[in-house]
């Protein structure tokens, strides 16, 4: 009989790991289990969950006991076309035994009921949200906070997961004023607000509209108060004050820094919202997921623009609408894509006149170039982010196996290795900052002095000895096709490419990561037959 369960207990437990690769990681792991209920869109059903986080530097093992969570929560699939994915993501709020709201906190972050669980599955690099996320607290401003994790759900492996803070208020996320029901008069009236643009229309229209093809008016959502809790005097308030705003932004003295827009909206938070859209590219920037706060006016009467959400189709990751394209304006979206329904609201076209606001914006971008937005620190952050996930990245794409394949909307050429998709990252970023340098406004007290053109061609090519990265500064007479042939000492091409070049500076990335030692020549011929040579060396 002993002999019997030893044996069933081993069987047993080959099917577990054949089922459940999860035996241990370097991450936390979340285990959640719904006892037998479908996870709906809506409402949220109650389930358990655990979670095992151990002390840094200790792996967490599967059969560990739960220790930074143990109980009840609610639990609902969320996203709009990522529902569409096998690999969904969820948004969960701790509950009591009862289903009502428990704060706690998770993994050092405050204490809150609300949390996200968001799942990277056409975005495969796994980080796009949180990159975006953490450029903006960089910048200064409040995003949510984000921890990886695997999660183990009904028994399955269901991959990497970012568990996120909610855009909620409270003095740790949105800092607002509270409002209650009673709030319906004087300053308590007139916040805290949080409201989005998004698809959902449970809120109210603008008095303009876009403009663009459909020529329809911008709708905007209740966040704080939500529909279910906010008052008709409260609906009003919110509703009249950003309408202030927006006709102040249509009026003729728009400019007036103490009666234009400036009075109902805080410049600087606008600045930094439009650079981390721009920089990322975001395709559903300005239209979609944009979220805006209000608090009290004895506190402060401008709204703010954020916190950034929803940055998945960004840096890239979208095949439409020029969202690939490492040139143009994101907030140019309704001219690119004019028969979208969802469409940018005319603010961004009216601050590309106003004087100020183009100044100041170009004063920041230099600023943010030197820190947060420089080239040098977004690699850093990039390789911080991708070294969190390098165990635990086998697993899940294992589970969900999308390298190589193109997934909704990913943009060719489509990276086969996940090495591959951060060289793309990274080479992408580069060109897109070096464009924005070049086509912000150059006006005002920080304009830049533009050099003339070169009157020969070069190159530059660094670092010297080269290293896995390699970068190209190409100095071009004019607009030009430039050809690139790179061979090694026996003779043997490596690289043989064209690139298509503008007048002054140009940067091209490699990944040199295969190269051995050696010698390598990098022969460079224009479209007028001209060539120059430079050589290097990897050690």
């Amino acid at each position: 009989m002993k002999r019997y369960l030893v044996c069933l207990l081993i069987l047993l437990s080959s099917v577990y790991l054949q089922a459940q690769p999860l035996t241990s990681s370097d991450l936390p792991i979340i285990v959640i289990n719904t006892n037998g209920q479908e996870i709906l869109d809506d409402p949220k059903v109650m389930a358990d969950m655990g979670i095992v986080n151990n002390a840094s530097g200790q792996r967490n093992n599967f059969t560990d006991a739960f220790n930074e969570y143990n109980g009840k929560i609610g639990i609902e699939i969320r996203g709009q076309s990522s529902q569409q994915f096998p690999m969904k993501s969820y948004s969960i709020e701790l509950w009591d035994n009862s289903g009502a709201g428990v704060n706690q906190a998770l993994f050092g972050l405050p204490s809150e009921s609300d949390w996200v669980l968001y799942a990277p599955y056409n975005e495969k690099t796994l980080m796009h949200n949180f990159l975006a996320y953490t450029i903006s607290r960089q910048m200064g401003r409040w995003a949510a906070n984000c921890r990886y994790v695997e999660l183990v759900l009904n028994g399955e492996y269901a991959g990497i997961y970012v568990l996120m803070e909610k855009i909620k208020r409270n003095d740790a996320r949105v800092k607002i004023a509270k409002i209650s029901k009673n709030d319906i008069s004087g300053d308590k009236l007139t916040g805290g607000y949080i409201f989005s643009i998004d698809k959902q229309a449970d809120g109210w229209f603008s008095a303009y509209n876009a403009g663009a093809f459909f020529n329809a008016p911008v709708q905007y959502s209740y966040v704080y108060p939500k529909l279910s809790n906010i008052v008709q005097e409260q609906k009003n308030y919110i509703k009249s004050y950003v309408d202030s705003f927006e006709t102040a932004l249509k009026n003729s003295n728009y400019q007036d820094t103490a009666n234009g827009w400036r009075h109902f909206a805080d410049e600087g938070s606008f600045i930094d919202y439009f650079l981390l859209n721009e920089v990322s590219r975001n395709v559903d920037g300005y239209r979609l997921s944009s979220y805006f706060y209000k608090d009290r006016n004895s506190v402060n009467r401008k709204i703010m623009a954020g916190p950034a959400w929803d940055y998945d189709l960004a840096f890239k990751n979208a095949d439409y609408c020029n969202g690939s394209d490492t040139a143009g304006w994101a907030w140019q979206f309704n001219t690119v894509c004019s028969g979208d329904f969802w469409q940018v609201p005319f603010w961004w076209d009216r601050f590309k006149t106003d004087t100020t606001f183009q100044h100041d914006l170009l004063c920041r971008w230099k600023q943010l170039r030197q820190t947060t937005l420089s080239q040098q620190s977004l690699y850093s952050l990039i390789d911080s982010v991708a070294a969190l996930t390098s165990e635990a990245r086998h697993r899940h794409f294992t589970k969900w196996p999308v390298l190589g394949k193109y997934i909704w909307p990913n943009p060719a050429p489509i990276a086969t290795t996940y090495e591959e998709e951060i060289s793309q990252l990274k080479s992408w970023l580069t060109s897109r900052l070096r464009w924005m340098d070049k086509n912000l406004s150059n006006v005002g007290k920080c304009a830049l002095v533009i050099p003339p053109p070169p009157s020969a061609n070069s190159a530059s090519i660094y670092p010297n000895p080269i290293n896995d990265h390699t970068t190209i500064k190409i100095l071009s007479v004019s607009r030009q096709v430039m050809h690139l042939q790179v061979y090694d000492m026996s003779g043997r091409t490596l690289v043989y490419d064209s690139y298509q070049l503008v007048q002054g500076e140009n940067i091209i990335n490699l990944n040199t990561a295969s190269w051995t030692k050696g010698i390598y020549t990098f022969r460079f011929i224009a479209d007028a037959g001209k060539r120059f040579a430079n050589r290097v060396m990897k050690k």
